[in-house]
């Protein structure tokens, strides 16, 4: 299809298209699945931290739900850095994670372990969102496990240090989550905007 863009499904798991954005999950966009297990069939199998095999430049957006978790804090401006790299010049990147202040709020109600919300895989606990999704662990899916966090402040100013031109976020308290969109080159408010309603979960 002439005028198809490609974006690349970072940390994809299981999910195919119709797991990403609305926007994403039209005809109008490819997807080239990304993940460090092979198990689950990427179109590409590597880390966020060494993406050798996807070419500098060569996508036009990127979708990355619930991973940027599972890295180690000096990891983070590695993984970053790689986003940035192959990123066409006018690409963005999209980031959903958790957010630890909604999170907290739970430890702090010593609601630990407690159900905090319903999943597709079953209900999640706060101690799942600090450290890792405890069943699959259990069953020996380290993968899993999760070296770090954010706030909506912190996710922001990890992309603009980065090097991401033009950075916009949102929490979702309900949601326990954050969203950020990050683009490679700087955008005009309004643009920046426009992308934020195509891809954030409003």
């Amino acid at each position: 299809m002439n005028g198809m863009k490609t974006f690349l499904h970072v940390g994809c798991g299981p999910m195919q298209k119709d797991g990403t954005t609305r926007t994403f999950n039209t005809p109008e966009w490819k997807e080239v699945r990304f993940d460090i297990d092979a198990s689950v069939n990427p179109d590409v199998t590597g880390t966020m931290v060494n993406m050798d095999a996807v070419e500098s430049g060569s996508v036009d957006a990127i979708f990355s739900s619930h991973n940027i978790e599972h890295l180690y804090p000096h990891e983070v401006p590695l993984a970053l850095g790689e986003f940035l790299r192959v990123l066409r010049d006018d690409g963005f990147v999209v980031i959903s994670c958790p957010d630890l202040q909604s999170i907290c709020q739970l430890v702090v109600d010593d609601k630990l372990t407690e159900t905090a919300y319903m999943s597709s895989v079953g209900p999640i606990s706060a101690i799942d969102v600090l450290y890792g999704h405890r069943e699959p662990m259990a069953k020996g899916n380290l993968y899993m496990s999760h070296r770090t966090g954010f706030t909506q402040r912190t996710l922001g100013n990890a992309l603009a240090d980065a090097g991401f031109q033009s950075v916009v976020t949102d929490v979702r308290p309900q949601h326990f989550d954050i969203w950020a969109l990050a683009t490679k080159s700087r955008r005009k408010n309004e643009d920046l905007g426009a992308l934020a309603e195509a891809h954030f979960p409003y």
